[in-house]
């Protein structure tokens, strides 16, 4: 059984809220529910349990008598059905609230579409071939990241193109995790955008990153605080930063990019976007 903590707030042990997310995988699934939940209630003093690989009933039973003794409730995905009986009467037994993530859903699949699941755990996770592409797309995100081989803009799926602190490098690691080939390239007046941004490549997509100069500015004199240097440079100044962002709108308008507004915008709600343009773009699905 292993477990990791995330803390949320500066608490002492007994006074921490504490969601308990228990899997016989890795537990990624409830998880991420459990952190969408509390975003949603923008609890920053809300910690998160995992437990995962489990195996045994004796562990579910250990993270029940827990879960009861602090007050928190349980956030499971467990595929073999014995310890999802265990889970359920244990808690029962005890006073504890689960929730379900996964049974629903596939009640809803067995209801609706007939068959039966494998009960396997840890499937989401299997080395398919998906998995290899996700592996492929990531080695691939960071070869061409930040313009660093102009080779990559013509072997993309997605090419990103913006100014510096546009989110292009976390955006790019975030979609090849879903298997998708992307490359980004940084827009500076004085460099030219090169020519494999203006050859056409079947099934490629260009989006260009665009944001709002007052908070662009703010992020960048954060990064020149992180970076020990003074916040009055001119890679922060605003008319620098607004001279930037009009050269790349232009360049962005003469290449034909998609364009995303980051501004406030989370990143995964950015490749959500940019994986429905490259659906509608590709709509087989089909990696080149």
């Amino acid at each position: 059984m292993n477990a990791s903590d995330t803390t949320h707030a500066s608490r002492t042990e007994d006074e921490r809220k504490i969601i308990y997310v228990c899997s016989d995988a890795v537990g990624e699934t409830a998880e991420a529910v459990a952190r969408a939940t509390i975003r949603q209630f923008r609890d920053e003093e809300m910690r998160i349990r995992r437990y995962g690989q489990l195996r045994r009933e004796e562990e579910i039973v250990a993270i029940v008598r827990e879960a009861q003794s602090t007050g928190g409730f349980i956030a499971f995905t467990l595929v073999q059905p014995e310890l999802r009986e265990m889970m359920k009467e244990e808690a029962q037994r005890r006073g504890v609230r689960i929730v379900d993530v996964m049974g629903p859903m596939m009640q809803a699949y067995i209801d609706t579409m007939g068959g039966l699941p494998s009960r396997k755990p840890g499937l989401m996770h299997a080395m398919d071939e998906a998995y290899y592409r996700r592996i492929e797309a990531i080695e691939f995100a960071v070869q061409f990241d930040d313009g660093k081989d102009a080779r990559g803009l013509a072997a993309a799926e997605v090419v990103l193109l913006g100014v510096s602190r546009t989110s292009k490098t976390p955006l790019s690691i975030f979609l090849a995790h879903k298997g998708i080939k992307v490359a980004n390239f940084p827009l500076v007046p004085e460099v030219h955008a090169p020519q494999e941004l203006a050859a056409p490549v079947p099934g490629r997509l260009l989006v260009g990153l665009t944001i709002q100069p007052e908070h662009l500015v703010k992020i960048r004199e954060e990064r020149l605080r992180a970076m020990g240097l003074p916040p009055l440079s001119r890679y922060a100044a605003m008319g620098r930063i607004r001279e930037e962002l009009d050269d790349a709108a232009g360049v962005m308008d003469r290449l034909g990019c998609r364009m995303i507004d980051v501004t406030d915008r989370a990143i995964e709600e950015s490749a959500s976007i940019i994986a429905a343009w490259l659906n509608e773009k590709n709509p087989q699905g089909l990696h080149r």
